[in-house]
Order: structure tokens, then sequence, then C-alpha cells
């Protein structure tokens, strides 16, 4: 169902009460002169465009000066716009400050763990928890807020932008006043933050809060623990700023919803978005492919994810591209097909506005071989024509506006803090890469099509009837307890290498790994076994894993061992275990197999709960499905994963949209094409 808040976004400005798919991008007319902004509405309009993004790095065009203000120019902009029928996101400016600021506060400049200073020039050049940004920010936001606060264009208010980006982790003497009273929130007493931090280690007791820095550079590896909190409270950093620009907003506009973009993609993790998403109003993203062998993968993963941090509900795609970035070792401009695939994919996991950056590409500026809506060719183009093309299809598919993703069968459990504790220094190898081996397992279902859904902590896991937890490092008691639960009363846990290790506070479970999780593994580990890069070994199953082994001790006489180890230094031992416990199981991986490997075994781990795929066998991993459900309808999407064409038969419905007839009722789909059915919901 639509809520309130975001019905007002997805019928835009144009007076029509039907719910759409929105559509549109970033708008940046002040790169622009004046007779240009005519014909950039008629274009919007010929392309289906209903909304745009528009004011996201124009503070120094709104403020010239400390006490000058400009907003002629935008007043015509959101004029115009109105006119042409399209809403306004309208953003509040602060995403980087005006050269005057800086040159009169050099004080809110970041700075590095080194204690380098991040001079402007760039973007984003703003401590979090300087006061004096936070000053200046605050009084835009209420300037920009109280002047369009009536204005009917008005669909959207845009926080920021990409907040953390650029300036996550700062060191200041402005980071280290603010995270001395996060500490002192969180542990209330020295002595608390003394047995947390395990100080007693290396002489780091500390006796006077005003001793304690952010970990900065230093003669070794700094404290495990004082890491792990600065992560947490440079997400809380950014989010505290975010509460303070959306406040103000309320204060002015409580019927205007509030969305600041997530960038749910790569490695981006320095901001603890499921942490974030009960700020806004709607979840946004961002999302830019990496070009390699999983990168269409990874586009369904971080859509799929983004979902997750949305709860299944609708959430907004702000910003991906039409064709090749600007920032990749080598910028490859998107295939025929890839344009709509890319975004329809998007779609697939719950997007209800497409969104590119940017409108217009560039002509100067760091990003002016970004490509854009309108390419520097101009209309005339296979860029823009591909662009309209979008929009007929977003038109046809607004039935599926305001529909939830159907819950899958399998979940993935993503865990910031796992991720953030597992890739930390000093540990048993230094290759661990936790989002990439998430990939693999969601990579292999999709190879053998089954549906899975990307969840967090926070999420109900019994919806799932098989759970993987991959590297699953940090598990405090509540969780261990959350997990026995879940297979005892039926789910299908699986788990992998690293898992169930430390505790809130980084602290080893002691007695053997993997800690947290023993008892309901029934395995005990003394002692891992990391591989070294370009080093294997080989299972009874003929699967060959990389980067981690374990000396697996069987505990439990319930538990089976599925496959052993071949070669390597625990030649004999349990590789994979499974535990059945009450209604349900606990497996347990102890090696990095990769996708090929994981694409073996899956079928093992999935049978005792009966899940396999709902696509015909023909076409399983050559296409993968994705379903939202409305009231009383379901929609399948489904993806062309090849460059081959693919007839999809025995999935009934009304075509909304792709595919072609062919013969014996199948659908066909063209290389790299999306068909969404309608079918009744069951």
């Amino acid at each position: 169902m639509i809520s309130t808040l975001q019905s007002r976004m997805l019928r835009g400005a144009d007076g029509d009460p039907a719910p759409r798919l929105a559509y549109g991008a970033d708008y940046n007319p002040e790169q622009w002169p004046r007779d240009v902004w005519e014909e950039d509405v008629r274009l919007m309009q010929e392309a289906g465009v209903t909304v745009v993004s528009v004011g996201i790095f124009s503070w120094a065009r709104i403020q010239p000066g400390p006490d000058t203000w400009d907003f002629g120019w935008l007043d015509e902009v959101m004029d115009l716009l109105h006119a042409g029928g399209i809403g306004v996101d309208l953003a509040t400016a602060t995403a980087s400050p005006p050269p005057w600021l800086t040159t009169a506060h050099p004080e809110i400049l970041p700075v590095t763990a080194n204690g380098e200073t991040l001079w402007p020039g760039a973007r984003q050049h703003w401590r979090p928890t300087s006061p004096v940004f936070r000053e200046h920010a605050l009084r835009l936001v209420r300037e920009i807020a109280t002047r369009y606060q009536d204005h009917p264009a008005l669909v959207a208010w845009h926080v920021s932008n990409e907040l953390g980006c650029h300036n996550v982790y700062d060191f200041s003497d402005d980071a280290a006043r603010a995270f001395r009273l996060w500490l002192r929130a969180r542990y209330g007493t020295l002595d608390a933050l003394n047995h947390a931090w395990g100080t007693a280690f290396w002489s780091q007791r500390y006796s006077d809060w005003e001793q304690i820095l952010p970990p900065r550079l230093a003669a070794s590896h700094p404290n495990p623990t004082q890491q792990l909190d600065f992560k947490r409270f440079s997400s809380d950093a950014l989010k505290d700023h975010l509460i303070a620009e959306r406040e103000i907003l309320k204060e002015i506009t409580p019927g205007i919803p509030v969305t600041t973009n997530f960038m749910v993609m790569g490695n981006t993790k320095g901001m603890n978005y499921p942490d974030w998403a009960d700020e806004i109003d709607f979840v946004s993203n961002d999302h830019y492919v990496h070009p390699g062998p999983q990168d269409r993968d990874e586009l369904s993963f971080s859509a799929n994810l983004t979902s997750g941090i949305a709860a299944g509900r609708p959430w907004f795609l702000m910003e991906h591209s039409t064709s090749a970035v600007n920032w990749q070792p080598v910028n490859v401009a998107k295939r025929p097909g890839d344009l709509a695939r890319d975004a329809l994919l998007h779609v697939a996991h719950g997007a209800d506005a497409v969104c590119y950056f940017q409108w217009r590409q560039s002509a100067a500026g760091a990003e002016k071989y970004h490509s854009a809506m309108v390419p520097h060719a101009g209309r005339d183009s296979d860029v823009f024509r591909a662009v309209a093309e979008l929009g007929a299809t977003l038109k046809a598919l607004a039935p599926v506006a305001g529909s939830e993703r159907e819950t899958a069968s399998v979940g993935i459990l993503y865990d910031w803090e796992s991720w953030w504790a597992s890739e930390q220094d000093s540990h048993p190898t230094s290759l661990l890469d936790y989002r990439q081996e998430a990939l693999d397992w969601y990579s292999a279902l999709l190879a053998l099509g089954v549906r899975a859904d990307l969840v967090t902590t926070r999420a109900d896991l019994s919806r799932h009837r098989v759970l993987i937890a991959p590297v699953l490092h940090v598990v405090p008691a509540g969780l261990a307890k959350e997990l026995t639960c879940y297979a005892e009363q039926g789910g299908h846990l699986v788990t992998t290498y690293f898992s169930g290790i430390v505790d809130e506070n980084d602290h080893v479970w002691l007695g053997g790994y993997p800690g947290a999780l023993r008892d309901l593994l029934g395995i005990r580990i003394e002692e891992f076994g990391p591989l070294l890069a370009g080093e294997s070994v080989e299972l009874d199953d003929s699967a060959a894993g990389t980067l981690w082994t374990d000396r697996i001790t069987v505990t439990d006489a319930d538990t089976q061992v599925l496959a052993h180890y071949r070669t390597g230094v625990h030649t004999g031992r349990p590789a994979i275990t499974r535990r059945p416990t009450g209604a349900g199981s606990a497996s347990y991986v102890s090696t990095r197999l990769g996708v090929d490997g994981l694409r073996a075994l899956l079928p093992r781990l999935l049978e005792p709960a009966g899940v396999s795929s709902e696509l015909p066998a023909d076409v399983r991993g050559a296409v993968e499905l994705t379903v939202r459900r409305g009231d009383g309808e379901r929609f399948l999407f489904l993806v062309n994963r090849t460059d081959a064409t693919v007839p999809v038969s025995g999935l009934a419905g009304d075509v909304l949209t792709g595919g072609t007839p062919g013969t014996d009722g199948a659908l066909v789909l063209g290389p790299r094409e999306v068909a969404v059915l309608r079918q009744p919901a069951g």
C-alpha cells in the first residue's frame, strides 16, 4: 500500500491522482544558461520525467555570502517545473559548504587519522561534529524550508547528499570531544569502558575521560574495540546531523516527506543504514554498477539489501547512471538494453522511483564525463532514446507502484557490525571480504533460480524457512538466543567460518569457536586455519575451498558431517556439518567455496526446508525471478541474466511489459530483457 507520505511523491506535481512509478534525475539548472531551462522541461515531459532533485550542491549560489541570499533563480526553476507537471525533491543544499564559509571558519574542515586537513576544492569538506558547521547548515535549511513550504512543486525533502561519502571518519578535536560524550552515554563509567575496551592489554587503562581520543595514527594496531566504537560513533554522528536537518523540515513542513540518499553498493560500509532507516519517511538509495564477473548480481544484491533496510516497503532509487560513470579506473559505457535492465531490476526489488545522476550531462567540472539522461550529444542520441523508452515502460508499470516485495523462503542475514569487526586488523587473515562472501551466496542462489531476501538483524527472521548468515562474526548473547530459537522452532540456519566469534564488545566467546553458536551447531574449533593467497584445499564432495579452514571436532552425536577435507592440514576432518535441533537445523560451512562450490552445496542445505526454485527447470540460472505483492495482485519480474534469447513457459499472468509471445505459450525474453507479469495473489 502507498503511504500518505509517499503518495505525494508518487503522484508528482501535475495533479494526476493516479499512483505511478516516479521517474527523474538530479537537476542542476545553475550549471546552465537561463535559455536552456525551458528546453529542459520540454525534454523532461518527452521522456516521461515526473520528479527531479534540485539544489543539491547549490549552497554557494543560494547564499553567496554570510548575510546574502539569492533565491530568485530557484524560484523561477520551481515555477517552471511545476508548470510542466514535474515534482521537486528539494535538497537542503548542505552537502558542500561554500568558499566564504570555509575561509572564515577553517575549523569546520575534516581531519584524517594522520592529522592532515581535507581542504576545499572537491565536496563534503565538513566535520559531522562541528558546531560551527551545524549552525550555518541549519540556518540554511530553515531559510529554504520557510521559503518553499507552500510551493506546489514541492513533493519531498532531500537532506544533504550521500551523507558520509567522503567525510564519515573525522579525527579532529571536535570529533574527539563528541566521541567522549558518545562513550559516556554508552558506558556510563570509565570502569565500564575500560572493561569493554580491554584496556588491561598494552597499558591502555583510562583514568579520565579527557584522555580518550579517536583511533588516530598510532605506533601499532589501535585498540580493536576503540576502532569498532569509533565506527559506531561516526555513523551516529552523521545520523545526528540527518535528524537535526529533519527536525527543522518537520517543524516547518510536517506534511512533506523527508529522505536522504543512502549508498548501498560496493564497499560503502561506514554508515549503518539499517540504524538510519527509521529516521526518514522513505528509504532512498544511490547505486552504480561496478564492472566485473558479478556486476549485475551485485546490482540485484544491493537493490535487495536496500529493500531489506526498508523492511520490504517501497523505496526510491535516487541515483544511478544511464551509461558510463567518471570515477572508475576504466569507465565503460553500457550496452544496448543495459539502461532498462538495470533500472527495472531495482524496481523488481521494491524501488518505486527510478532516478539518475543527472538530467543534463555537465560541460565542466569533475563529473563532466559522467553520463546523464541528456548526454553531451543531446536529444538525438541513443542514450536519450533509451531514456524516453524507459519512461514509457515505467508508465506501463504504474500498477506496481506501492506494492511491497513478497517475502522469499530464503533469507541472507547481513549485519553491519559483523562487516565492520570481521575486517579489522590483527585477525587470522587480512584477506577476508565480508560483502563478497555474502554476494557469493546470493549469486549461487541466483544461479539455482532460488529467490532470496537480504535481511538485517532488525528483521523478523522467522519469516524465512532458511536463514544464511555468512561470517556472522559479532553475535551478542541476545542474537545467539534468537538464532537458537529460530532453528528449534523449525528454521534452518546456515552459517560459515569466523561466525559467532565475538560479542558486542569484540570480546572472544571463550571455550572454543564458534563461541556463541558452538552448542547450536554441535561442533568445537580450537584453532583457525586461514589459507595463504592462492592456496586451496579439496573437499571429498569435489568442491575446492580457499581463504579459510577450521579444525572441527563434532561434539554432538546428532551432528552430521556433510563433507570432509580431502587435502590440507585438516585432511579427514569435517568441513561442512549439519545438526538437527527441534524442528529445524543448524549447518556450518568452514571454508570459502565461491559461487560454483556454493551452487553445488546449496540443494543439500535447502532440501530439509523443502525449498527449491519456482522457475521452470530449463531457465534456472538464466532468469532471475523477483515478486512484488499489492492489493490482491502479484507482480512477477523476469530478468534475463544472459546475452541470449530465453523462452520462459509455465508462468501465467498478464504481461505488463517486456517479452514477446513464443511457441507453446512461452514468453520469450530478449538478451538482458525484463518482463513483468501481473497475476491474482493466491
